[in-house]
């Protein structure tokens, strides 16, 4: 007898469960529902936006391939549509600009490069390099106050290209006359940590034009020498 009580208030609580859990579900599912539904719609949109990501960098890779084949590649290449995208811009200016070189006209490429510059500000890579490639492409015929004021600021402990900053600089130096001054900071840039083995080389072959030696042992020492504007 006792184990048919039991077993029918096991059965009772059961149904209690049930009853309970069916109503919980009834008042609070609908939570349960919305929440799949934006797992599934986020993983959707965000597989439709990579998508659309890859199809729009594609459509960009493909008008500047067909750009580089007209007349005016520079015009051609800086009328790609980025879709958007400041980076996308940024890199068309940029092969706009290394047109405008080829045909002899790097003061426009180095202004060119400047006002791209400019249009990624909150990008410090993009905005250095910009800038950087600037300065390169202008050379010499580059205002020297204005070379000078770039390039200190490139060069700042820390920004993304300093160490190809500094090797401007050098460059500056030899270009004003200054082959001692040039000396001096090569040797301190080849001490420094990170340097790729192609600035090393263009560093030791700038010494050696300079009839140094090549590349001293590092050491401790200053890390950057204090340089007045070349002009």
């Amino acid at each position: 007898m006792a184990n048919q009580n039991d077993s029918f208030i096991d059965e009772v609580t059961d149904d209690l469960r049930r009853d309970r859990l069916f109503r919980a579900f009834r008042r609070f599912g609908w939570i349960a529902i919305v929440l799949i539904l934006a797992l599934v719609g986020g993983a959707v949109w965000r597989e439709y936006a990579a998508s659309q990501r890859e199809a729009q960098a594609r459509a960009w890779g493909d008008a500047v391939l067909a750009a580089q084949a007209e007349a005016d590649k520079a015009a051609a290449l800086s009328a790609v549509d980025a879709q958007g995208s400041a980076a996308r811009k940024l890199l068309s200016e940029m092969l706009a600009a290394g047109a405008e070189v080829e045909a002899g006209l790097s003061q426009k490429a180095a202004e060119r490069l400047l006002a791209a510059a400019d249009g990624v500000k909150d990008d410090p890579v993009l905005h250095d390099l910009a800038q950087l490639k600037a300065v390169m492409a202008a050379g010499p015929a580059m205002d020297p106050a204005r070379r000078d004021a770039l390039l200190s600021e490139l060069s700042k402990p820390g920004a993304p290209f300093e160490l190809l900053a500094l090797e401007q600089k050098a460059v500056a130096l030899i270009g004003a006359g200054r082959t001692e001054d040039a000396v001096v900071l090569i040797r301190q840039i080849q001490q420094r940590d990170g340097l790729s083995e192609p600035l090393r080389r263009r560093l030791a072959e700038m010494m050696i034009a300079l009839g140094a030696a090549p590349e001293q042992p590092a050491g401790p020492g200053p890390q950057t020498m204090t340089v007045a504007p070349a002009g």
